[in-house]
């Protein structure tokens, strides 16, 4: 294993820290990356794969004390099992389309034309939201009920498409639907948890004769990255959110956008 496949590798789990718990589309940022600095990780999405349950761990380290008490409220009829059935509405349109459309979905949009257009598209569709959405109502995540839960679970569907963003979606649909900023982004960072976790089995299973030895110091370096910086940038982003909002997000995607397109043009 040579410096630059390591270095390559760091690259690559700081982007999936950074990106995956902003409105901005790690799966688009990798792609993008990885066709930028030729990134060549372990077979199949074993890499991809790594990272992302590395940014999982970070969610899981924030919340803990959270999952703690819903877990140890199953046996209660309380506001933890209103919790969790909620996260479990929210989840359950990602998994029923995921788990029919992932090879489909993989085979024809993961490339960086259609990143580029989705950024493009989110960033507008952010700026247009945070000027139009409503007040924000529900201002904690207890507060949302079945039927909000259902529709954010449902606009996460949307980040199937590469480029589109799960938190973006997630949480431009819990703004459109009345809640407030920073309940949106947390919101999202739990619904992240059983999503990406789900997502990460799955991906696992049907990688399972891909899996080598070789790639484990890539594996390892992408890993401890995204672990590290995801737990820096959740922190991050719910001590800020309420004051910028999302409209930086947006333009950033757009001008992100723009300038890959842009270079794609060229090659």
């Amino acid at each position: 294993m040579n410096f630059a496949a390591l270095a390559s590798a760091l690259l690559m789990g700081i982007v999936e820290g950074v990106t995956e718990f902003l409105p901005i589309s790690s799966t688009g940022h990798l792609i993008l990356l990885g066709e930028l600095i030729g990134f060549r990780g372990p077979p199949g999405k074993v890499f991809e794969i790594a990272i992302q349950l590395g940014a999982i761990c970070a969610v899981v380290v924030v919340y803990r004390e959270l999952l703690l008490r819903l877990v140890n409220g199953l046996r209660r009829n309380g506001i933890e099992r209103f919790y969790l059935i909620n996260l479990a509405l929210a989840f359950a349109p990602a998994l029923v389309i995921g788990a029919t459309f992932h090879s489909t979905i993989t085979r024809l949009l993961f490339n960086p034309w259609v990143v580029c257009c989705a950024l493009i598209v989110g960033g507008v569709a952010i700026i247009l939201i945070e000027r139009l959405k409503p007040v924000g109502r529900i201002r904690s995540v207890p507060e949302i009920g079945p039927l909000a839960a259902l529709l954010i679970g449902c606009g996460q569907v949307l980040a199937m498409i590469p480029g589109t963003s799960r938190s973006g979606a997630t949480i431009i649909t819990a703004l459109l639907i009345g809640v407030e900023r920073r309940t949106a982004a947390e919101f999202s960072f739990i619904l992240a948890i059983p999503t990406m976790l789900g997502a990460t089995v799955f991906s696992l299973f049907k990688a399972r004769n891909e899996l080598e030895i070789e790639g484990l110091g890539q594996i390892a370096v992408g890993f401890i990255a995204a672990f590290v910086v995801a737990l820096v940038t959740i922190r991050v982003v719910l001590a800020v959110i309420g004051r910028i909002g999302f409209t930086p997000f947006g333009w950033y995607r757009i001008i992100l956008g723009i300038a890959m397109l842009t270079v794609l043009s060229l090659r």
